[in-house]
């Protein structure tokens, strides 16, 4: 078993933790693996976690700075499926990945590509960020 497959079994596991900063862990870990369905899965439940709020905010902003079309896929379609609670701390995500040290400038291309998905929800969501990048607020 190879390094990259030792850290994604081990923050799979983390990702259904009891523990909100060990799930919290698990999303910054898992991020990178946003193109892989065990952990595309397991990150949405992250964004979407109903426990604890910072497992949703430090998801959302680890993806975003990732800035693939299949990590920021996963904002989006989490972005379908929230409340608007939960949509406030995806939005809060995003926004620290942008404003943070070294931004993230590939959400506007991902959104861009994502405009074309085949499924609604993730046309909705990726509109949603892309107006969250652009917006005023950041």
């Amino acid at each position: 078993m190879t390094e990259k497959t030792n850290g994604l079994e081990a923050a799979l596991a983390q990702a259904s933790s009891p523990s909100w900063t060990q799930r919290a862990r698990a999303g910054r870990d898992l991020a990178s693996f946003a193109g892989i369905s065990e952990a595309a899965e397991a990150l949405v439940d992250l964004l979407l976690d109903v426990e604890d709020t910072a497992v949703t905010r430090q998801t959302a902003e680890a993806l975003t700075r990732v800035g693939s079309v299949p990590a920021i896929r996963l904002v989006a379609l989490a972005l379908a499926q929230a409340d608007d609670h939960r949509a406030d701390w995806l939005q809060t995500g995003v926004h620290d990945a942008i404003v943070g040290p070294g931004g993230a400038p590939d959400v506007a291309a991902a959104c861009e590509k994502l405009a074309q998905d085949p499924e609604e929800a993730v046309r909705r969501g990726a509109a949603d960020i892309l107006a969250w990048a652009d917006g005023p607020s950041f």
